[in-house]
């Protein structure tokens, strides 16, 4: 299997993964990174996101926490715990409410039966937004979370309109277009 031009450029460019170019895409849309803000990195192994955002925004505090172990970041505080017991971690449930930005490329596991990939996708998306909102600082928190489109993409974008002013859904050049993969953005103002 050969590498595409994206995972090529993240390796010259010295990413763990080539999901940064989808990051970047919707970042430099949004513009949401700031200067310096809390960041939340929801489901974050490998830890390209969070490399990402180190790299882009070096005077924010970043947050990683994944149910997969995760190399090392100089600047990342990482938490082996799954989403579920983010209310355990002292160092971030000590500054809720103040997270600039939250981010989510996390997926489960896909068993291949359609229904019930749909429902685990779905119960995930909405762990991990009721999670952000949590969070986020009510003035100027933004989220972007990965999902796939399906039967149940149109509830997922409701739930999230009933917390965001702002919500916004974005399939960025370094998804692959076979890939169901898309994007939701949204931010309180």
């Amino acid at each position: 299997m050969h590498a595409d031009n994206w995972a090529n450029k993240a390796k010259q460019e010295g990413y763990r993964t080539r999901a940064v170019y989808k990051l970047d895409e919707i970042i430099q849309k949004t513009k949401v990174l700031k200067k310096k803000q809390n960041i939340l990195d929801l489901g974050s192994a490998p830890g390209g996101w969070s490399q990402y955002v180190k790299k882009k925004s070096p005077s924010s505090e970043i947050f990683a926490i994944d149910i997969l172990d995760m190399e090392p970041l100089d600047g990342v505080h990482f938490f082996l715990k799954s989403i579920e017991q983010i209310n355990e971690i002292d160092q971030i449930h000590s500054i809720k409410g103040s997270f600039g930005l939250v981010i989510s490329d996390i997926a489960p596991n896909i068993t291949g039966i359609n229904a019930v990939d749909i429902e685990n996708i779905y119960e995930l998306n909405c762990l991990t937004l009721d999670t952000a909102v949590e969070y986020l600082d009510k003035s100027n928190g933004s989220f972007i979370m990965k999902t796939f489109q399906n039967s149940m993409l149109k509830n997922l974008r409701k739930k999230m309109e009933l917390s965001f002013k702002i919500v916004q859904t974005f399939k960025p050049a370094a998804s692959k277009k076979q890939s169901g993969e898309i994007y939701l953005y949204g931010a309180y103002k």
